[in-house]
């Protein structure tokens, strides 16, 4: 059936719209440069990669990578680096990848978290490779200063494989996961229960067309989440879930490019979201996909608007960020820098005109 709408009507229609639209864009804060800095003043390793932040509960800021030789090699360990007053102190391994006296693998991927009690999680990866990886788990109640044992996680869990969780108001952790087979990428999500040591797999659309890993989790003010997740689409792809991570909708694909690299969102204190994420560039100077990094603004979590180019190099690599907003309400990034450097930046929101 055809409805026709009288012309006032549609006039009042377009008329709050269009203010409705321009109030979107009146709350899309600028942001100041507070600080821009490489986390290690004299590397005592090759090559480093796959930063992660937490702000501790003195206010300073922690960073871990994985850093060694060379990305799978056996001496890759997870270092970390605290930044006090505005200076990085000297980083120290806070995890290795031994299984035996005889034996031991390369670390990855590591994500720290600080829950609301102020305990410390560190999450990674041991072995060999992606696809022969396993989860582990240490905690701190000293920020970071000492570390619990190491507990491997029980089988098919991965902990947040790239990016950091979500604390529920029930207390347990949505983990944003994956998993890597020779033949697909997946996602998963993982319900950790603090109090009880306890994991929960939950499966994400897995019959979808999709090659899909390392998603980053953005909320709102209700009971619903979103998740963003690197592809091999040449796209950011997403999913909905309306009842705190218990299910989720059909992935779909968003209208952002991405070149098969790494992605990290944080929502605001206000409920905005921002994402740090490699555009697709085209061209021949433009050799491996992770040549800039921008990070992009959204009101809602899937319309995308960049704000600010973190770095952009034809021969540079500029790739698996991770950013959070700490109590003072700045915003803070970290990322591989050429592989040899962690770079961290601090920005501080300014109110739109």
């Amino acid at each position: 059936m055809k409805l026709t709408l009288p012309y006032s009507l549609i006039i009042l229609i377009i008329g709050f719209l269009s203010a409705h639209g321009q109030d979107m864009v009146n709350k899309r804060p600028a942001f100041k440069i507070v600080q821009r800095d490489f986390v290690l003043s004299n590397p005592p390793f090759k090559s480093c990669h796959a930063s992660t932040l937490a702000e501790l509960n003195d206010g300073s800021v922690m960073v871990a990578f994985f850093a060694g030789s060379y990305e799978g090699a056996r001496d890759v360990k997870i270092w970390s680096a605290v930044s006090i007053n505005g200076d990085w102190a000297n980083p120290r391994i806070i995890a290795d990848g031994k299984v035996s006296d005889s034996l031991s693998y390369p670390c990855w991927n590591p994500v720290l978290f600080k829950s609301a009690n102020g305990k410390l999680y560190l999450f990674y990866k041991i072995g060999k490779n992606p696809r022969e990886w396993f989860g582990m788990m240490k905690s701190s109640v000293t920020d970071g200063r000492t570390w619990s044992e190491p507990l491997k996680l029980p089988a098919g869990c991965m902990g947040p494989v790239k990016n950091k969780p979500v604390e529920l108001a029930n207390g347990l952790l949505l983990c944003p996961s994956s998993t890597e087979t020779e033949t697909a990428w997946k996602v998963q999500m993982e319900l950790f229960d603090p109090a009880k040591n306890d994991w929960k797999i939950i499966k994400v659309d897995q019959e979808n067309p999709f090659q899909v890993i390392q998603p980053s989790i953005l909320t709102y003010p209700d009971s619903t989440c979103r998740i963003l997740c690197r592809s091999k689409s040449n796209a950011v792809i997403t999913s909905l879930s309306k009842d705190s991570g218990k299910s989720w909708s059909n992935l779909t694909a968003i209208g952002l490019p991405n070149p098969n690299s790494g992605i990290d969102g944080v929502t605001l204190k206000d409920g905005s979201h921002l994402l740090v994420y490699n555009p697709l560039l085209s061209g021949k100077e433009w050799v491996n996909g992770r040549n800039q990094l921008n990070l992009a603004w959204s009101a809602d979590g899937i319309t995308w608007k960049d704000i600010l180019v973190l770095e952009k190099e034809p021969t540079g690599e500029f790739s698996y960020p991770a950013i959070i907003q700490s109590s003072d309400s700045k915003v803070h990034i970290a990322y591989t820098y050429k592989r040899i450097q962690i770079k961290h930046w601090i920005l501080q929101t300014v109110p739109g005109e």
